[in-house]
């Protein structure tokens, strides 16, 4: 499964790429994550269902205290064959 997101809210500044990918790496997934010009973050993820599904749970809650999540937008997407997971 590949999931495509758009995030917005407190994303950008507050370490929500480094613990996103911390995440990412505890459930096995890979993708990527990079800061788009808009203070949004987009982020492309693969895995098993119920592992993405779970990964995505836990960035709506924030992964930190610092950061805010007001809106993620999730498309799916064909798989690439990632093999890990980056911070572009």
């Amino acid at each position: 499964m590949n999931k495509h997101l758009i995030i917005s809210g407190r994303v950008q500044g507050v370490g929500f790429r480094y613990a996103a990918k911390q995440k990412a790496e505890d459930y096995k997934l890979a993708g990527w994550v990079k800061n788009k010009d808009d203070g949004t973050v987009e982020l492309e993820v693969e895995g098993t269902e119920i592992y993405v599904n779970s990964y995505i749970s836990e960035l709506k809650a924030g992964l930190n205290k610092f950061i805010r999540i007001e809106n993620i937008i999730s498309e799916n997407s064909e798989e690439k064959g990632y093999s890990n997971f980056t911070i572009k």
